[in-house]
């Protein structure tokens, strides 16, 4: 039995996967954009994860764009039976490394396909619609046309399930009642938690809440009270904030990212971290 079954586990539709996952983003170059400085070591790094008990990798095809998924079908393919890869659709990237909305319907049906091709399925196990709104914060409005052209290709058999990335609770409504939801991707970690009230909500719909940026993103936590309860603990703080979250809600599953074997490892010991409810109240205050 993976140290990782001590998180428990949680299902993405008909999906059972491990609470600790692994994100690929990292896998890409510099900017999430072009190869890799170290091809092996990606290699390495997805290899280590499922042998590890990883079985939820989280990707897409504009990372790179096309790099992640030609690495994680490189390293893992054919893939074990019980992994389950979520990438997710609606953005391409410029030749500047910027990031572009690519919301219009026959702009998620290329992105579906693309994915197809570059992971090597005849089928995406879980496709999220990634809204750009402000980034790194949803923005409200209608999703709709863009759902309902997903919810086509899940019809046709090309995607087993559907969520959503960077999504109001009123956006998951609306997209629940064109097709089922079976998670949603949002910025959410220990300083940041202006979606405390739609993981509690989601967690009473069963429907999986999957932080990104779990750790800060590209401005890492720091906290000197983050710092201190890990050193009580004998743990590093990004171990605690991880820890923190998979103790949050029973819903969440994390998807840390890394381009190296040992900060993966040091991410997946989290699962073993367990937090007394004076280390959570601790927390809270930061």
């Amino acid at each position: 039995m993976s140290s990782l079954s001590k998180a428990g586990m949680y299902t993405l539709g008909d999906r059972a996967v491990n609470r600790m996952g692994y994100g690929a983003m990292q896998l890409a170059g510099p900017q999430v954009f072009g190869p890799p400085k170290d091809h092996a070591g990606a290699l390495a790094v997805l290899r280590e994860a499922v042998a590890a008990g990883v079985n939820h990798i989280d990707t897409s095809d504009f990372y790179g764009p096309h790099v992640t998924n030609r690495i994680i079908r490189e390293a893992l393919g054919p893939y074990p039976k019980d992994l389950t890869i979520v990438t997710k659709v609606g953005a391409v990237r410029g030749d500047d490394a910027s990031w572009l909305p690519a919301l219009e319907p026959h702009q998620l049906e290329q992105a579906v396909h693309d994915n197809l091709r570059n992971l090597g399925v005849d089928v995406l196990d879980v496709v999220n619609l990634r809204l750009m709104g402000d980034i790194h914060a949803p923005a409200e409005g209608s999703i709709e046309a863009q759902f309902a052209t997903l919810a086509a290709l899940r019809e046709k058999g090309l995607i087993r399930h559907l969520g959503l990335s960077n999504a109001t609770l009123t956006q998951v409504k609306e997209a629940q009642a064109i097709a089922p939801v079976v998670c949603v991707q949002n910025q959410y970690n220990l300083v940041q938690r202006a979606d405390d009230a739609m993981i509690d909500a989601l967690n009473g719909m069963r429907i999986a809440y999957v932080p990104f940026f779990p750790l800060g993103g590209f401005s890492p936590l720091q906290s000197d009270a983050l710092n201190a309860v890990a050193a009580k603990l004998g743990a590093t703080p990004m171990q605690v904030a991880l820890a923190w979250l998979l103790q949050r809600s029973p819903n969440i599953l994390l998807i840390p990212g890394t381009s190296s074997v040992g900060h993966l490892r040091e991410n997946l010991a989290a699962a073993d971290l367990v937090l007394t409810a004076d280390v959570r109240a601790e927390l809270e205050t930061i």
